[in-house]
């Protein structure tokens, strides 16, 4: 058992201090669902990249290109407001 006295004894985990460096955490790798779009439904609404709270939503001329995997933690939010249910959660 490890003794800590407070807060101020744990080690400090990976963190990067800089401003903006959301792009250096991979926090993909908690995922166990993965957002999986049906083109043929997908009519380029974009309310699943405004929803996204990762910013995983990739849009190139203003139409849905795929999801930035590495950063997307599979919470299903992008599936849930679809207004065509084009988002489909599936098991990694």
């Amino acid at each position: 058992m490890v003794n800590i006295a407070n807060h101020k004894d744990l080690v400090v985990g990976d963190r990067v201090i800089e401003p903006g460096n959301s792009e250096k955490f991979h926090t993909g790798d908690w995922r166990s669902m993965v957002p999986v779009l049906d083109r043929g439904k997908c009519i380029d609404c974009l309310t699943c990249w405004i929803y996204c709270p990762d910013s995983s939503i990739l849009v190139e001329d203003g139409k849905i290109k795929g999801v930035k995997l590495s950063h997307c933690k599979g919470c299903g939010i992008c599936a849930k407001v679809c207004p065509k249910s084009a988002i489909e959660m599936k098991g990694d």
